[in-house]
């Protein structure tokens, strides 16, 4: 693995930004179109070519493995529906746990601060802990084995 340089967690963090973005446009849509419409929004909102990239990539990683993922936030959200869940906490929990169990390049500490800074600046007040709680306890059930 190579040495991190300094831009690089600005990247992975835009790129979680832009993500989030494509996966409520999935949400709030019903998947209608966000594949033709990706390229428009990612160029829209970033001039970085490395954050559209890794994206990209987030996205195709979240939407590959949704039904595992789901199940996982599912199982660990104690007391909540995922079609119940707002579209931005829902998205955010979706990311977060893609990186815990599938991009094992990120630091599950990371993957889970990372997750919930987005839910605290983007969601509602209490959403930070929320998110934190439940993709704590993804990583407690899953994450070491995986």
């Amino acid at each position: 693995m190579k040495p991190m340089s300094a831009s690089e967690p600005k990247v992975q963090s835009l790129a979680r930004e832009l993500t989030l973005q494509l996966l409520y446009l999935l949400d709030s849509t019903s998947g209608e179109n966000v594949a033709r419409q990706m390229d428009k929004v990612l160029e829209m909102q970033c001039e970085s070519r490395d954050a559209r990239e890794l994206a990209r990539e987030y996205y195709r990683g979240v939407t590959d493995a949704l039904a595992d993922i789901d199940a996982r936030i599912t199982e660990a959200a104690v007391n909540w529906q995922l079609s119940r869940m707002p579209y931005i906490d829902r998205a955010i929990l979706r990311i977060g746990a893609y990186e815990l169990l599938f991009a094992h390049e990120t630091p599950p500490k990371v993957a889970i601060n990372e997750a919930v800074d987005l839910a605290k600046r983007y969601s509602t007040e209490k959403s930070g802990a929320f998110v934190n709680g439940v993709l704590d306890k993804i990583y407690q059930t899953h994450g070491s084995k995986v």
